[in-house]
């Protein structure tokens, strides 16, 4: 198989469950949603690893990983895309060392799950692995990278990226890198590059060249198109969302949407609650009271700062801070999928839950009813 071969391959398995299902869904009347499911190959196209000092307020309620593997163990899911990432910092020699260093943990962090656990998920290096990996009934783990900020400015860092085992890989994450701007750049950054840099466009060519799947998730909107322009082979998002449906800086707006689906390739929808649903419209003034009460800056955003509270302050913080807007449930997700699949295509939408990162409580129960802006900005190792 070559690699081009395998890239599309590795890019249409994450929609394979939707797409099964949807299907099967519209063949009977009565489908069995279960039997469907155990039938198709599940997985989820974009993790991160919940490192010894995540904050508590991005893990499940048992106080552990959202993604432990008796997690996904019992959901079903067969494959995730854990994913290698960084903070984005100066543009310094230092800072590049940081963003590495914090890489290179999570990159250790990611494998020592296979290591301990080698009877329960392994490392997939290919379409072939996850379908051979998954047939001996463990998880396969696709090593992804998101933030081509800790590879400072050297393209040939992607090399050594596919030689450790990446196989999908992400430019930009909050902030601009020297590759891409990102949907989120530093304030006052802007549209820095108008998309790729030549670094970026350098990049582009190369991951092209390995092999690696590239994730346009957190890119600008000239990025991602530009991206998918210039690839010669399909792109994935992720994790993403629909603009239409909720205005907010990661949203896809449709020519986005349309762009990727014509290359090939596949918008995975996130589980996070602020990209399901539109912000209220007295949101910005209720989160400035609430940090007030608990004697945060006014400056800061969201929850900025409350890290640092102390207990059981900082819980209260957490309970109060996610109580100031509805939450998406189940129908708010597949809402953003349904949009995607009537517009492009089933085969062109998957999910990415963006776990221990990305927020959506009470998924299961709770159901709920950007113009593009210039975009600015446990208990266990896993």
């Amino acid at each position: 198989m070559n690699r081009n071969s395998m890239t599309r391959r590795m890019l249409l398995a994450g929609a394979a469950a939707l797409t099964l299902a949807a299907g099967q869904a519209w063949a009977q009347a009565a489908p069995d949603v279960d039997a469907i499911h155990r039938r198709a190959l599940v997985l989820d196209s974009h993790v991160d690893i919940a490192l010894p000092n995540i904050s508590p307020r991005y893990l499940a309620a048992d106080g552990k990983s959202k993604s432990d593997l008796a997690k996904l163990r019992a959901g079903g899911v067969d494959a995730i895309v854990y994913a290698v990432t960084s903070n984005t910092g100066a543009r310094t020699r230092e800072g590049y060392a940081a963003g590495a260093a914090e890489a290179a943990e999570r990159l250790a962090a990611i494998l020592a799950v296979a290591r301990d656990h080698p009877d329960q998920a392994q490392i997939a290096y290919s379409a072939a692995d996850v379908r051979r990996i998954v047939d001996t009934g463990r998880v396969a783990i696709i090593l992804g990278f998101l933030n081509a900020y800790s590879l400072g400015e050297d393209v040939n860092g992607l090399d050594d990226l596919y030689a450790k085992g990446v196989r999908v890989v992400g430019l930009a994450h909050a902030g601009n890198t020297a590759f891409a701007d990102s949907s989120r750049p530093q304030a006052g950054a802007g549209e820095e590059h108008g998309g790729l840099s030549a670094l970026g466009r350098a990049a582009v060519t190369r991951m092209n060249d390995l092999g690696e799947l590239i994730d346009v998730s957190q890119l600008s909107h000239q990025a991602v198109l530009q991206t998918v322009a210039q690839s010669r082979t399909p792109v994935v998002a992720s994790h993403a969302a629909v603009l239409t449906l909720a205005d907010t800086l990661r949203g896809m707006n449709d020519a986005e949407i349309d762009a990727i689906g014509a290359k090939g390739g596949v918008i995975q929808i996130t589980a996070f609650n602020r990209y399901l649903r539109p912000k209220p419209a007295d949101y910005d003034a209720r989160l400035l009271a609430l940090r007030k009460t608990y004697g945060l800056p006014e400056s800061g955003t969201s929850y900025q700062g409350s890290d640092d509270l102390p207990e059981p302050k900082r819980s209260g913080f957490y309970r109060d801070f996610y109580a100031l807007e509805e939450q998406a449930g189940v129908k708010g997700l597949v809402d953003h999928i349904e949009y995607v699949a009537k517009r492009i295509g089933v085969d062109h939408v998957g999910v990415g839950t963006d776990f221990n990162r990305g927020r959506c409580r009470r998924l299961p129960g709770r159901e709920s009813g950007r113009k593009r802006h210039a975009r600015t900005a446990g208990a266990g190792p896993y």
